[in-house]
């Protein structure tokens, strides 16, 4: 693992402090790696949005989609607690 060294004004140290003891991080590195864990998750996300907004359009998505897409989910975690 690599380390990274940051400088924070007092006042986001004192933020950053009171999340690790309040949230029950162990240390402030782990709360950093969750918020940028995070990030990359919303950036993940707006990518796959924005090309979704851009592809061409299919059939509505209404309740018998989603509950073939959540059949399709139940399906392969049955399949994944197997292997």
């Amino acid at each position: 693992m690599s380390t990274m060294n940051i400088s924070l004004p007092d006042s986001l140290k004192s933020f950053v402090d009171e999340q690790v003891s309040q949230r029950g991080y162990g240390t402030s590195s782990e709360y950093v790696r969750e918020l940028i864990r995070r990030d990359q998750d919303r950036l993940q996300l707006r990518g796959l949005l924005l090309a979704g907004v851009a592809s061409a359009p299919t059939a509505a998505a209404d309740a018998a989609y989603f509950d073939g897409l959540r059949d399709q989910l139940h399906q392969a975690a049955k399949s994944g607690a197997r292997g």
